[in-house]
């Protein structure tokens, strides 16, 4: 058997230490917030290169707060990528904002900048008409790990007055070089604010739920910190209705005791990467992800293309070989939004990733010989032997 995802062996090796976290939070009674809560707030900042991080119980929560807190609600537009988890335009709803979205790029997976550039232009056009909402923020959102093409987009939100909140929640401790500034950044670092996802599954994982928001905002900072926690600033005294998101004392000592790992699990991840590429090489039928040289991915997912995606995964299966789709079906074309005014065609490019993309086990403890076995039985079956 070779697990999609192995969170059984990072805990266990890790085992005295988040036990002790718990016999500590036992002993001090100590659950919501705190000095823990502040600590890893603090080193969870210094590692993505902001001024703050305001720890919060889910990267969706992270989402909502950070749109809510930057002015966005009712009568506004929210550009994102279909090509997402449903998070993205759920917290872009929950604001009360009306989710909108342009296609991505088919090597990437990610928001294609020129595509945002010719809907907003279309947007602003004298023959455009009116419209419920207009653009007032865009989400590019770093998928798989890998992040978007932050300078370009930057660029255009800038041209046409748009506040960018980053979607993180698989990119922890992904790096971007900005030419404009001549330096490498982290994702998180680079728009207003950005969202982290601390799902368990994810490259840096709670054990159970959790999230953040970065950003060198202050003002941003301190109205997540009272949107999670009812709108107070301290207790009994609100100044707005607010939610009860707040990131738990335990996860927050977990996610201190599992970060100073982060940078060792990313590089082995990325060693993977690297790896499963090099057993491909050219093989007919199988198209490897594509990493631009201005990022450097952390690869949450390792995602392979193929036309017999359905069947493959079948296959694997059948050889105790864990995979997974991410994601099966765009945004546009779910349920939840079949009163939008998008239909199927309308952004090819996601559709057509959607109905191809596999992803194959991704997990820093992967073995060599896990990665040839899994490479050597999709091989056996593209050749049809």
């Amino acid at each position: 058997m070779i697990p999609f995802l192995d969170l059984k062996t990072p805990h266990i090796e890790l085992e005295e230490e988040l036990v002790q976290v718990f016999r500590e939070a036992l002993r001090n009674a100590a659950f919501i917030g705190g000095p823990q809560v502040e600590a890893f707030e603090n080193e969870f900042a210094e590692f993505c290169g902001t001024k703050y991080c305001v720890g919060v119980n889910s990267g969706t929560d992270a989402l909502r707060f950070a749109l809510i807190a930057a002015g966005i609600g009712p009568g506004d537009e929210v550009i994102t990528v279909p090509n997402t988890f449903i998070a993205t335009t759920e917290a872009i709803s929950q604001a009360g904002a009306t989710p909108s979205f342009v296609d991505i790029d088919e090597r990437t997976y990610n928001m294609d900048p020129q595509k945002l550039k010719d809907y907003l232009r279309k947007r602003s056009a004298p023959s455009a008409g009116r419209h419920a909402s207009r653009p007032k923020a865009v989400i590019p959102v770093h998928l798989y790990g890998q992040p978007a093409d932050m300078d370009a987009i930057l660029e255009i939100a800038d041209q046409y007055h748009l506040i960018v909140i980053e979607d993180a929640c698989q990119a922890h401790g992904a790096g971007y070089f900005s030419k404009k500034e001549n330096r490498w950044k982290k994702a998180g670092s680079m728009g207003l604010a950005a969202a982290f996802s601390f799902y368990p599954g994810k490259n840096l994982g709670a054990c159970g739920e959790g999230g953040a928001v970065t950003t060198n905002d202050e003002e941003i900072a301190q109205k997540v910190r009272m949107l999670r926690d009812h709108g107070q600033i301290k207790k009994y005294f609100h100044d707005m209705e607010g939610y009860n998101g707040r990131l738990d004392a335990i996860q927050a000592a977990t996610l201190r005791i599992k970060l100073r790992h982060l940078s060792d699990w990313n590089e082995k991840r990325q060693q993977n990467a690297h790896r499963y590429n090099e057993l491909f090489g050219q093989s007919d039928g199988v198209i490897t992800p594509y990493e631009p040289s201005w990022t450097r991915a952390v690869y949450h997912l390792y995602i392979i293309r193929t036309s017999e995606r359905d069947r493959l995964q079948q296959f694997l299966s059948q050889q105790a070989i864990g995979t997974g789709l991410h994601y099966p079906i765009p945004l546009h074309l779910q349920k939840a939004y079949s009163e939008s005014r998008y239909t199927a065609g309308d952004f090819p490019i996601s559709e057509k990733v959607a109905s191809t993309i596999l992803s194959l086990p991704m997990f820093p403890e992967l073995t060599h010989h896990q990665q040839e076995f899994v490479v050597g039985r999709i091989k056996e079956f593209l050749s049809g032997e």
